[in-house]
């Protein structure tokens, strides 16, 4: 059997779908999975031994200039190389309109979320067939069910396996100063950003232990705080890495702390220890999962205990086994 995995960003959405394609390969003998995904983020499929082949897609950068001859012929590629292959299934994991529209230049019976399951209900109307999944349910569970629901399958007996756990990935250059905790301090809007001085107070509290602070980032704002942070002799501005670079660095570290990104999805995904901070995210729905038999503790904690750093700190320092 051949399938078409339509889940194209964001990061933490992309890294939820993990699970579901490992439960898929454990049911069904002989599948091979593509999977449509924002160019970004293109690297993260890859990472799974149960991905045949990746397509990335660039809406985020096409739609910047539609009309443009260039991109018009990305399109007409982009187009021409999904509709080179006939899949038994397409199943649109994303639940929005423009992922159902990608899923509609697919060859294949279209699969996705009911009317009332799914984050915008025009997109329904593209499926063939229709699945319900409680909107209540965790985000990697719904993405499981869908796809359970949609191959005919159900998800008694599988394990939460994020598939990538033991993968090798590429190493970056720069010579990493021993031991280290992963700090990550950016997030997609200011309203979930921990303050600058609980960071410090962070950093301080692992210098006294012995142990450096890395600082990577993502944009002007997130590297214009590393830099502030990384005055501390123990505190490190990373340079602009590339997901399978922050990947390595995330699997290296002795601890991951941060707040809601999809990094931290990704350190969870790696069984790495560790504290995800949400001070305004519904965690119930998005929060930090980790797999089944994940050797070590992810905690998340949400609203009012973010906001005492010293209590934070030290549930973090807990989970190192450093005091």
């Amino acid at each position: 059997m051949k399938i078409l995995v339509v889940k194209t960003s964001s990061l933490g959405d992309v890294v939820h779908m993990l699970p579901a394609t490992s439960d898929a390969h454990a049911r069904i003998p002989n599948l091979s999975v593509d999977w449509v995904v924002e160019e970004g983020f293109a690297e993260v499929p890859v990472w799974h031994s149960g991905v045949s082949r990746v397509i990335p897609l660039a809406i985020r950068r096409w739609r910047k200039s539609l009309f443009s001859a260039t991109t018009r012929a990305e399109m007409r590629e982009w187009r021409e190389t999904l509709q080179q292959t006939n899949y038994d299934l397409v199943i649109d994991t994303q639940g929005l309109l423009k992922s159902a529209l990608v899923g509609c230049f697919a060859h294949g019976t279209r699969h996705g979320y009911d009317w009332h399951s799914i984050r915008e209900p025009l997109a329904s109307l593209c499926y063939q067939h229709r699945h319900t999944v409680s909107r209540t349910q965790h985000a990697v569970t719904r993405n499981r069910l869908l796809t359970a629901a949609a191959l005919g399958y159900t998800l008694e007996g599988l394990p939460l396996d994020y598939g990538i756990a033991r993968h090798t990935f590429a190493k970056t250059d720069s010579v990493l100063p021993q031991p280290y905790v992963v700090a990550l301090h950016g997030t997609s809007r200011p309203a979930k950003e921990w303050a600058e001085s609980h960071w410090q107070m962070l950093i301080q509290d692992m210098a006294e232990r012995g142990i450096h602070t890395l600082l990577p980032w993502g944009n002007a704002r997130e590297q214009a705080r590393a830099t502030r942070l990384a005055q501390h002799p123990y505190a490190h501005c990373l340079p602009r890495c590339r997901l399978s670079e922050l990947a390595a660095i995330l699997q290296g570290a002795k601890g991951v702390i941060g707040m809601d990104t999809g990094l931290m999805h990704i350190a969870a995904a790696l069984d790495q220890r560790g504290v995800a901070l949400y001070p305004v995210t519904a965690a119930q729905l998005t929060g930090i999962v980790g797999n089944s038999n994940a050797p070590h503790p992810m905690i998340t904690l949400a609203g009012e205990e973010v906001n005492d750093a010293a209590i934070v700190v030290q549930r973090f320092a807990d989970l190192l086994d450093i005091g």
